[in-house]
């Protein structure tokens, strides 16, 4: 895939993925991962929408770091790689940054929940800003939002469809099975 030329505005690259859970955009800014977005019906909407909220372009290229990230996301998907080794953009709130560097240290296979993450940040009572938190992940997946459930160990809420965090909860409890 050819990188296409530019506005002046900043820039951010995706890529396409194919998964189990959906097509994902994969988009890289500043050499950082940027954003994991599921592919939804309108995708053209979708790339209007990502442009706006990331002040840049978005448009199709290749690079290094792209090229990595879709090898991580189909080893993830094929149950051989269980931790993701890439630099992430973390562009939210200084409490949203501590909940996604939390969710991050979730180890694979396992679910944990709200509660358990607000203590982690230091705020014990913050659980429901703990789930706004988890729905403003800008890289699901790979900062393992899908992996926080509610307190009863029932699946809670999930942006992009509670079917996608069954199917990703299922994938991780399968491969771990096997190990």
């Amino acid at each position: 895939m050819q990188a296409v030329e530019s506005t002046n505005q900043p820039l951010a690259c995706f890529t396409e993925v194919a998964s189990v859970v959906g097509a994902l955009l994969i988009g890289v800014r500043d050499n950082r991962v940027d954003f994991l977005e599921f592919v939804e019906a309108d995708r053209d909407v979708q790339l209007k929408r990502l442009k706006a909220t990331l002040g840049a372009d978005v448009l199709p290229g290749e690079c290094d770091l792209l090229a990595s990230a879709r090898q991580q996301m189909t080893e993830y998907f094929a149950g051989t790689r269980q931790r993701f080794d890439l630099p992430l953009s973390f562009n939210g709130t200084p409490f949203q940054n501590r909940v996604w560097q939390a969710l991050i240290k979730i180890p694979y296979g396992e679910t944990c929940s709200y509660g358990d993450i607000a203590r982690q940040v230091g705020q014990p009572q913050a659980m429901r800003a703990v789930g706004a938190a988890n729905g403003r992940n800008h890289i699901p997946i790979i900062i393992p939002c899908h992996r926080v459930v509610n307190s009863n160990g029932s699946l809670g809420g999930f942006s992009a469809g509670l079917w996608r965090k069954q199917k990703l909860l299922e994938l991780e409890a399968r491969t771990t099975a096997l190990i």
